[in-house]
């Protein structure tokens, strides 16, 4: 029974999927306080989230540190102020999900939130207790968001998943990968989360993309827009290593074409411009890069020439 319903849906998001993308790929601008947020809808539900969400590998790993966790708690009010809603962590992120439970219970303007994090263990008893120990962490009582970090033993954990979004414990199931483009494993990943993509049903993909890394576009940002699955990129500055290229480099005066102030905008608004994006999700512990981060997630975004443009002047830089 469990398998005709999960083919069921399938199979009615495909008889409405040429209607429905052009709808879920269209980012829609919704005013917030002091902005216009830029929204794209979830392929599978028709849910409306914001572009810019948040990632905490690392940011939010700092422990009972006194000092960062008073400068994080500013950085999720300066996100939720400016109209942010996913924040997405993992178990395999240190003290990330403890300490942003913490912080989420002294932040005011939180309604918003959709929470993601991920299983990151062996075994189906195993991944049951983490994810439960996850929704303890952050203290919710239900997650929007489930994904299996970095493939790992997904052939065991996506049944759970699937049990879970039927029992209404959990809305989206989804699966991720990272990469460095440099890594000799890079190919193997795409190619098993290609076969996954295509074979299972899931609501929300997670992979590296960004102006210096667009192997994406090959194939996993066209699959995930012909399957109807949403998408969260990781690594949209592939950890600074942008900055660093185009240190003491001016950003282009046509930036301003496109609403763009700073390269951190520049990098962000080229990620969330793709068809095939829902959400991207830069990590941060300074306010005044969450701002930045945030600005990028409204205004006019860059069409497909100026997206060109911006490839050709980063590429020679």
């Amino acid at each position: 029974m469990k398998e005709t319903c999960q083919i069921g849906r399938r199979d009615l998001l495909k008889g409405a999927l040429g209607a429905f993308l052009t709808l879920s790929m269209t980012p829609i601008r919704l005013n917030a306080k002091a902005q216009d947020v830029i929204k794209k809808a979830i392929p599978s539900s028709g849910e409306l989230i914001p572009v810019m969400g948040m990632g905490t590998s690392r940011t939010f790993d700092v422990g009972g540190d006194k000092v960062a966790l008073s400068q994080l708690a500013q950085v999720l009010r300066v996100f939720f102020d400016n109209g942010g809603s996913v924040i997405d962590s993992s178990p395999m992120y240190g003290s990330s999900e403890k300490v942003l439970g913490e912080l989420l219970k002294t932040t005011k303007n939180k309604e918003n939130l959709f929470s993601a994090t991920k299983v990151w263990t062996d075994g189906k008893q195993s991944g049951i207790q983490q994810m439960n120990e996850s929704l303890n962490l952050w203290g919710l009582k239900r997650f929007d968001l489930i994904q299996i970090h970095n493939l790992r033993d997904w052939k065991v954990h996506l049944p759970t998943l699937r049990d879970w979004r039927e029992q209404g414990k959990i809305r989206y199931i989804g699966i991720t990968t990272s990469h460095n483009r440099r890594h000799t494993s890079h190919n193997r990943r795409h190619k098993e989360l290609e076969h996954i993509m295509k074979t299972e049903d899931l609501d929300f993909v997670q992979f590296s993309y960004s102006i210096g890394n667009r192997i994406s576009e090959k194939t996993l940002l066209p699959l995930a827009a012909d399957r109807g699955i949403a998408t969260l990129i990781n690594r949209p500055f592939e950890r600074a290593e942008l900055f660093r290229r185009v240190e003491g480099k001016p950003l282009p005066k046509w930036a301003s074409e496109f609403d763009c102030t700073s390269w951190a905008q520049f990098f962000l608004k080229f990620v969330i411009s793709h068809p095939a994006v829902t959400c991207t999700i830069p990590a941060t512990a300074k306010v005044k890069h969450m701002k930045d981060n945030m600005a990028a997630g409204s205004g006019r975004l860059p069409d497909s020439e100026i997206r060109k443009h911006m490839v050709q002047y980063f590429d020679s830089v």
